[in-house]
């Protein structure tokens, strides 16, 4: 049987396919997600810092935010949550994405050695969904 098919039998109302609704759902989440990341960058600007990159990605990790104001760097994890029930935003910035993050960190600085002379602090930006209320956590990871 194929799940995905959008085949409609006479005097059926034809519906969109299971494959059309799961990627309505992640393009969804996706657009939240870009969204929150956005709110995040504004804020980190609102406070006098400059965004210098945003989803670094490389082999080690992915870096949602970075962002230095004199002669500080942040490195900002931005996490989207529409429920506590799982333990909310904070919860689910576990050690081992910690370690992930730290890992990109030291492969961006690597490779701009202009900026591994800051001080270097790890924060989390986290939007509840449910009200909209932004929370910034400095020092997130100690």
């Amino acid at each position: 049987m194929n799940l995905c098919a959008n085949t409609a039998r006479p005097g059926v109302e034809a519906r969109p396919s299971l494959r059309a609704q799961c990627h309505a759902v992640a393009t969804d989440r996706a657009q939240q997600g870009v969204l929150a990341e956005e709110r995040a960058a504004q804020l980190l600007h609102q406070h006098g810092f400059t965004i210098l990159a945003r989803n670094f990605r490389c082999r080690t990790g992915e870096l949602d935010i970075i962002a230095r104001r004199q002669r500080l760097l942040v490195i900002a994890e931005v996490r989207l949550r529409s429920s506590s029930a799982y333990g909310g935003a904070a919860a689910s910035i576990t050690r081992a994405k910690q370690a992930r993050i730290r890992r990109a960190a030291r492969y961006f600085l690597r490779y701009r050695p202009a900026l591994a002379v800051l001080s270097v602090r790890f924060d989390s930006l986290l939007l509840d969904r449910s009200d909209g209320a932004m929370e910034w956590i400095e020092n997130a990871f100690t």
